[in-house]
């Protein structure tokens, strides 16, 4: 294995599945990035970690990225004497933003990267995607990492697939974040077994309705961000969200729980709304983001030489 002689940089965006009733499916892209910058080293692990994560520096093996290249690895044959990465986060983590799917993105497509031809022979971006979603559990968050835009994702008989589309140009995604995090496995577990038959053909139309509305039909976004699969089951784990949500959606302002919440997701074509989106969240209880579409997805931005 010829290794890259210099570092590699990946630079990857925050994510917000679902979207409402998009369930497991749905994911958008957003203007909020980390870098991962990785090289080969003789030996061992070294991790450096800036803004947010930081206290897992310490985690070697452990440590997300790593997992996901040494993953990326396996499948591409071989691990190198020793890894060194430094990562600058912007993703916050365990708000719903994707933040594990940026991680695992990253790592693999460093890996990729550090062993140039071989890497992306073994791995082209159908293979990342697959192993992405074997390490995070399901493809949303990992395919709009992966592609960018507006994504849809779901499981075939070979795996896991997706597909991006254009959402519309003035698309303007606000992000809630509260000041406490909400685990994943945690919002999951409130989930029910079963929903009633009128739930999932109600959710059925509204989750087309929200690709009609975030690729040209503005004025559709409030009734296709409609969700009656997780959100209300979600609601007593997450009392301030679902408080928040109601005051937006009752203001005419289509909002959704960001992935599996805490955070809240606003979405507005064109300028404006963020001022009401920001008094209705009311005082220093949520931090208001505004952000836009990431349209390019993951980049290596630095080859390795």
């Amino acid at each position: 294995m010829r290794w890259a002689t210099g570092p590699v940089a990946v630079r990857v965006p925050a994510t917000s599945a679902n979207l409402g009733p998009g369930f497991d499916s749905v994911g958008l892209a957003l203007t909020l990035h980390d870098a991962v910058e990785a090289r080969v080293a003789t030996s061992g692990v070294d991790i450096r970690v800036t803004g947010m994560g930081s206290d897992t520096a310490n985690a070697r093996e452990a440590h997300l990225v790593i997992r996901a290249m040494r993953a990326a690895f396996d499948v591409i044959g071989a691990q190198p004497p020793g890894l060194a990465i430094s990562c600058q986060n912007a993703v916050p983590h365990g708000f719903g933003l994707g933040s594990s799917a940026a991680a695992i993105v990253a790592g693999v497509l460093a890996a990729r990267a550090l062993a140039g031809a071989d890497g992306l022979a073994a791995l082209p971006d159908p293979a990342v995607l697959r192993l992405g979603t074997e390490m995070e559990g399901h493809p949303d968050n990992v395919a709009a990492c992966l592609l960018g835009g507006l994504t849809i994702a779901w499981q075939s008989g070979d795996g896991p697939a997706a597909t991006r589309l254009e959402p519309m140009a003035d698309l303007r995604p606000m992000v809630c974040v509260p000041t406490t995090p909400l685990a994943t496995e945690v919002a999951r577990q409130v989930l029910p077994a079963a929903v009633p038959h009128a739930d999932a053909a109600a959710n059925s139309a509204r989750s087309a309705l929200l690709i009609a509305a975030l690729t040209g039909r503005p004025d559709l976004l409030l009734a296709g961000t409609e969700d009656f699969l997780h959100q209300g089951y979600r609601a007593a784990s997450m009392p301030a969200t679902a408080a928040l949500l109601h005051r937006l959606r009752s203001a005419g302002i289509a909002a959704v729980v960001s992935g599996a919440g805490p955070s809240v997701l606003a979405l507005a074509a064109g300028a404006g709304g963020q001022d009401k989106v920001a008094e209705l969240a009311g005082g220093g209880a949520w931090e208001v983001i505004p952000l836009r579409v990431d349209v390019a997805g993951a980049q290596v931005i630095q080859p390795g030489g």
